[in-house]
């Protein structure tokens, strides 16, 4: 049986060392700000349009840029669907807040990455490498 696959985008913003991660409305998981593309979207369509509705600011195209493609099971059950995540950085505009679909924001450093899903957590493996996750 071949799993599913649940293709995302995600924003990676770092500042001073640690990650902006967003948890949904009726959720209990922190997840890097994103989500899944709509019928033939870009990747950058996807980005700007998810960006601005969790997190009310626009993300500023010309600065996107690519900071990795990460891929893991949702979960450990057999089978389990696969994500993935195509992460990108930018620059912003407008004041950072949570919108109505989600419930809290919160900057993470690498001592969180066990609050985020699996495929989160490769992503904060490679920044802590880099050193940019604290």
């Amino acid at each position: 049986m071949v799993a599913v696959l649940i293709d995302t985008v995600a924003w990676v913003r770092i500042e001073e060392g640690r990650i902006l991660c967003a948890r949904p409305r009726g959720k209990d998981v922190f997840y890097i700000p994103g989500g899944k593309r709509e019928g033939a979207e870009t990747d950058l369509e996807t980005l700007l349009r998810e960006v601005r509705e969790e997190l009310t600011v626009g993300l500023i195209p010309e600065t996107v840029a690519h900071a990795g493609t990460y891929e893991a099971p949702v979960d450990d059950r057999p089978g389990a669907a696969v994500v993935r995540m195509s992460c990108y950085y930018g620059d912003y505009r407008g004041t950072l807040a949570a919108s109505s679909e989600i419930e809290e924001t919160a900057w993470f450093s690498f001592a969180d990455r066990e609050l985020v899903p699996p495929v989160d957590q490769l992503l904060f493996d490679d920044l802590k490498a880099a050193r940019a996750l604290r």
